[in-house]
């Protein structure tokens, strides 16, 4: 990669959700502050230990929501990097709510990382960053491809039923909800508003948006029900088993 400072140090996560999906566990707390099953650590807390291992001195956290419950746990926990707190005055939308927590970085003129709150993943975010740096990327986010909660059924053109897959890949990449952001990206974000609605569109008309497939064999799941937390511990079961 170019430049001084190889890989970012510094991350931005949201973490100002309300959670209303996964009630009642959030009735108390935010949702990254809400455990993992089996590990007796909220999701934020995974997220933090992932960002210090792949390198990232210093995390700001964009709170909302009971934002006290999650800033007394920060306070009381043993991190593995410094993490500073921000709450928005007022409502700005994703993309205020971004530009309003970067604004908070230490290092404004050096890349970052950004990740949403209730995302349980584990990957290489260097080699995100070599690929963000190779394709001259402003944006670069995470594609994730999550599996379908239904069994899909197979069929033949005469419609003869083949086959039934439980829980097949879906065959569109989505959001993973993780990015790396050059310097510039900060002042291309809405004051107010969506991001994804107006700077991520703008940036891939101009080839300046880029798309890092997660590697093969990555762990990724995004927290949104309740649900999803049992399939989060079965799936830890697995990966430690």
């Amino acid at each position: 990669m170019t430049g001084t400072y190889p890989y970012p140090t510094q991350a931005v996560i949201l973490a100002g959700g309300q959670g209303s999906r996964l009630r009642p566990y959030t009735d108390d707390r935010p949702k990254p502050m809400v455990e993992i099953p089996g590990t007796g650590t909220p999701i934020i807390g995974h997220q933090l230990a992932w960002l210090a291992a792949e390198g990232v001195t210093d995390a700001v956290v964009s709170c909302g929501h009971l934002a006290e419950v999650l800033r007394e746990w920060l306070v009381s926990a043993r991190l593995p990097l410094r993490v500073t707190t921000v709450v928005e005055p007022e409502p700005l939308g994703r993309g205020g709510g971004l530009r309003f927590a970067a604004a908070s970085l230490p290092h404004p003129d050096r890349p970052w990382y950004a990740a949403n709150g209730d995302i349980w993943t584990r990957f290489s975010l260097r080699e995100m960053a070599a690929f963000h740096d190779e394709r001259g990327a402003t944006a670069t986010l995470a594609l994730a491809r999550p599996r379908i909660p239904w069994g899909a059924v197979e069929t033949d053109e005469f419609g003869h039923v083949l086959d039934f897959v439980e829980a097949p890949p879906s065959p569109y990449l989505i959001n993973a909800g993780v990015y790396v952001f050059s310097p510039e990206f900060a002042e291309l974000l809405p004051e107010r508003g969506d991001h994804e609605r107006t700077t991520f569109p703008r940036l891939a008309r101009e080839r300046r948006l880029a798309g890092f497939p997660l590697p093969q064999g990555a762990y990724w799941r995004a927290i949104d029900t309740a649900k999803d937390l049992t399939e989060a511990a079965k799936e830890l079961k697995g990966l430690s088993g």
